[in-house]
């Protein structure tokens, strides 16, 4: 048996940390979450009002425009109207709504502190055991101060697909902009290009594809984090998922499983397609 007297706990530290808080900055986070909230429920109506067909349609053709193959449109567009004929439409754009706005904070956070690391040694350095942490510790375990700081509902569960999949799209960003030819950034320097213009047009651009791949995984990681979304009140394919697991409906959970592997793969098929001609 391991001595006691080496027993050191950190559980009442991190509780009165996170008591100070919720004690101190309580009206900030709710303000946050309120405002958050909007954002998600205005999306999340919008596309409750897109006709099915239309929505199809516009799929269809990112896709065509992505890869130029109608295949592969036909395949994708197939896959979502599947998810309509088993009656799960309703819920595929609830989920739709919270994969959009956490992957579209994901790029507002990721991208620019992946460029942070690739610019400073010294941000590198103390950021990558962060983002280690981020991406090992167990969700169930953040969701506790998150639950604590927002509630139950659908910003915990955006806040915690956040801390989730946002590690690969700064990592991703970062090896992108260190794999650029370096011969070519010093040529832009020579020209005169300021910093800001070798990153926008040159490092940027080049490192696209790799940036592009890390979209890609934060997408697929957020579309796994959908049905723990919905044990802290998040509703969706997840809801349906969950509801299987705890009422033993096995066709339930099978129906909403494959609609969030379909949409999973809709998104996969979008996104590496867009990466795809730039690489070539």
């Amino acid at each position: 048996m391991f001595p006691e007297a080496l027993h050191y706990s950190i559980a009442a530290p991190v509780n009165h940390g996170v008591d100070a808080l919720v004690l101190n900055y309580g009206d900030f986070f709710r303000q946050v979450a309120d405002n958050l909230l909007q954002v998600v429920v205005v999306l999340e109506q919008l596309l409750r009002a897109t006709p099915w067909w239309l929505f199809l349609l516009i799929i269809g053709g990112l896709t065509w425009h992505a890869s130029r193959r109608w295949s592969h449109a036909l395949v994708l567009v197939g896959l979502l109207f599947l998810i309509g004929v088993v009656g799960l439409w309703d819920k595929l754009m609830q989920t739709c709504a919270l994969v959009l706005v956490a992957t579209t904070l994901s790029v507002l956070i990721g991208v620019p502190i992946g460029v942070l690391l690739a610019r400073n040694n010294t941000a590198r350095r103390l950021l990558l055991p962060v983002l280690d942490i981020m991406q090992t510790l167990p969700s169930f375990v953040y969701l506790i101060p998150v639950l604590m700081l927002f509630g139950l509902g659908k910003v915990p569960a955006i806040f915690a697909t956040l801390i989730y999949a946002t590690p690969p799209l700064i990592r991703l960003t970062d090896l992108g902009l260190r794999q650029v030819d370096s011969s070519v950034v010093e040529a832009a320097r020579c020209l005169g290009a300021t910093g800001w213009q070798r990153l926008r047009f040159i490092q940027l651009p080049l490192a696209l594809p790799t940036i592009m791949t890390g979209l890609n995984q934060t997408i697929m990681l957020a579309l796994s984090m959908v049905v723990v979304a919905s044990m802290i009140g998040a509703r969706g394919l997840g809801e349906d998922v969950l509801t299987g697991i705890q009422t033993l409906n096995v066709g339930m959970g099978v129906e909403a499983g494959l609609a969030i592997v379909a949409l999973a793969v809709v998104i996969d098929r979008i996104t590496q397609a867009y990466a795809e001609p730039r690489r070539d």
